[in-house]
């Protein structure tokens, strides 16, 4: 039995998250899929090597993990619409972001994190996940986390109900590092705080907009770490 301390979910229980889900997103978005093919393709598949075994935790509808190229996917949600989103060959576990199964114990190669740590309850919440996650991770495995900065985004951080924690760069970074992982990159102005936009989705022009340093200083307000579990 595992004598790991259990640290309870804060946020949304899991029947309310199909609710919220499908009230922020709709059903699945062609749009979101095609944002996600795209900026999987033009810049986060350089940090994954096609035998990778890859953990998507709180996946969500899946876009990120079904867009990935790599050896073993696997998707960890509360919200049971994963299971239905998810594509051919991902396992999809039903599991606490503060315990994940235990046959994880140093298999994955890479642990991606989006848009998700801002939904934990408290400071404690978020080291447990990450050291979760460092659990799981292998000795020389790499830990991406894409994640909303309230010092860029102000006011709009708390635009959604189920935000509840604040995070920095400077703090996302030093929980990373309590947690045992190494920072090897620190993108403080990344990508856009959301995907809404009046127009459709552009691949040509989300290539542009990674190739162009200048603009994501000016529309950038999600932090990108890169860190290793050394």
């Amino acid at each position: 039995m595992s004598e790991r301390r259990k640290v309870p979910e804060v946020g949304p229980i899991p029947e309310d998250l199909r609710d919220i889900y499908e009230q922020r997103f709709g059903k699945r978005s062609d749009q979101r899929v095609l944002l996600w093919e795209t900026l999987v393709r033009a810049y986060f598949q350089r940090f994954i090597e096609p035998d990778d075994t890859v953990l998507d935790l709180a996946t969500g509808y899946c876009e990120f993990i079904n867009a990935v190229q790599c050896g073993t996917k696997i998707a960890v949600d509360l919200n049971p619409t994963a299971q239905e989103m998810a594509g051919p060959g991902v396992r999809v576990i039903s599991a606490s972001c503060t315990e994940l199964p235990d046959d994880l114990t140093d298999t994955v190669d890479v642990a991606w994190v989006s848009n998700f740590l801002e939904h934990l309850g408290t400071s404690s919440e978020l080291l447990a996940t990450l050291r979760e996650l460092h659990r799981v991770v292998r000795p020389g495995g790499r830990l991406l986390i894409l994640q909303p900065n309230i010092r860029l985004t102000g006011a709009r951080y708390w635009d959604f109900i189920d935000h509840s924690l604040p995070l920095t760069d400077r703090s996302l970074a030093e929980a990373v590092r309590v947690s045992g992982f190494v920072v090897e990159r620190l993108k403080v102005r990344f990508l856009p705080y959301t995907a809404e936009s009046r127009f459709p989705i552009s691949p040509a022009l989300i290539r542009l907009y990674l190739r162009l340093p200048p603009a994501q200083l000016l529309l950038g307000k999600q932090t990108f770490l890169v860190a290793r579990r050394p």
